[in-house]
């Protein structure tokens, strides 16, 4: 007997195999002083930064705007604009965006509210950096055809 396999099943296995891929190439190090450099310099921030649960979900969030950036370079490597790649993943950032912006609000302490139009911003420079560090590391996949 022949096992059957499903399309959905063949391109999740892929993608799976390229996110792998993708991720040796990003160091803990550069992650966690990212993250230090972003929101460990702020007031607002700051003492977030020391609960653990919080700073890993600023891992967690970088790594999906990494893995996104690296999806969707293929589009950049066949000629499109950077910019108009990123429009193609407008949803998708936003709501990583909103997502760090929502877990730091949740976990803060109240001082947060005067100041969270620059939280929000810098949650989505922080989101942007990784996003393009995934997009150029993916551009640079498809050039060597190691995707």
């Amino acid at each position: 007997m022949t096992v059957i396999t499903t399309f959905k099943e063949k391109r999740r296995e892929k993608q799976i195999k390229y996110e792998r891929s993708v991720l040796k190439e990003l160091s803990i190090t550069t992650l966690k002083e990212r993250v230090k450099q972003y929101f460990g310099s702020t007031k607002i921030t700051s003492s977030f930064v020391m609960n653990t649960g919080i700073e890993e979900a600023c891992y967690d969030v970088a790594l999906e705007a990494f893995l996104l950036g690296a999806k969707f370079s293929k589009f950049g490597y066949h000629g499109e604009d950077m910019e108009a790649v990123r429009l193609r993943c407008f949803r998708e950032e936003k709501h990583l965006i909103d997502t760090l912006y929502n877990f730091f609000l949740y976990w803060g302490n109240g001082e947060e509210g005067t100041m969270s139009e620059s939280l929000y911003y810098l949650c989505e420079q922080y989101i942007h950096v990784w996003w393009r560090e995934g997009y150029e590391k993916g551009q640079m996949r498809h050039k060597l055809r190691l995707h």
